[in-house]
């Protein structure tokens, strides 16, 4: 028998975390270029989510890494209309992410402003000629990494995005680390594993994001990728907030 609370929440499917300390994660944020959110989707929708990857049509388009250079696994970006979670998680993370993009734009001298709402900044896009969505779900298997890269897909781009790892490291998979490099002018570049349990999300810089230095504000250039799986299976939710050309 389904219990009254599981029947609630697949009829109307919540964040497992619908309070966000907003303070912490962005204070962090825009520290470090990035931040972990602890179980922000809970186990039955991890897996709930990772199962679409089955259903061709949820999907525009079929990557295969290892035909691009990219690295080795797959991937696929889902076609509008998107998931109620994948939705969901844009909605809720966009109008507080708008607030400190706007605020590393005034940092770094960048004109233009962040809408403060999704809908809106989805209607730039679409404006100019960015009109494919961009949410995607990547799937690992032994051997398979991700070399560090930019999701950037046309000049107009949200300098945050946001992935969510779906399965659970050590019971699911090996290895396979989300792993953030940051290259600031005349140095070498800092490499972070990021450590992630099932249903944490990493909100991370897409590009660059301000650092501090003896002279004001500078672009510290970021990546981010995954580091080669040993074994198991490895499947992540990227949210991407701009659509691509």
């Amino acid at each position: 028998m389904i219990s009254r609370s599981t029947a609630a929440a697949r009829a109307n499917p919540r964040l497992l975390s619908p309070e966000i300390e907003w303070n912490r994660v962005l204070g962090e944020l825009d520290a470090a270029g990035h931040a972990v959110l602890p179980g922000v989707v809970d186990r039955e929708r991890c897996a709930e989510m990772a199962a679409l990857y089955q259903r061709p049509e949820a999907f525009r388009s079929h990557i295969v890494m290892q035909r691009h250079g990219f690295g080795q696994g797959e991937y696929r970006y889902f076609a509008y209309p998107l998931p109620h979670l994948v939705g969901e998680l844009r909605e809720m993370a966009y109008p507080p992410l708008a607030r400190l993009a706007n605020t590393w734009n005034t940092r770094l001298g960048v004109t233009g402003e962040y809408p403060p709402t999704l809908a809106a900044f989805t209607a730039q896009c679409h404006a100019a000629g960015q009109t494919r969505p961009t949410p995607l779900l990547l799937n690992y298997g032994p051997g398979d990494y991700n070399r560090l890269h930019q999701d950037l897909y046309g000049d107009l781009y949200f300098p945050i995005q946001m992935v969510v790892l779906l399965s659970e490291p050590g019971r699911d998979f090996t290895g396979g680390e989300f792993v953030l490099t940051e290259l600031k002018p005349r140095m070498q570049s800092r490499v972070e594993v990021v450590p992630l349990r099932q249903g944490d999300a990493c909100l991370f810089a897409v590009n660059h994001h301000p650092a501090k230095g003896t002279r004001g504000y500078y672009r510290a250039g970021m990546r981010h990728g995954v580091s080669q799986l040993r074994s198991g299976h490895r499947m992540t939710l990227g949210i991407i907030f701009h659509d691509a050309r």
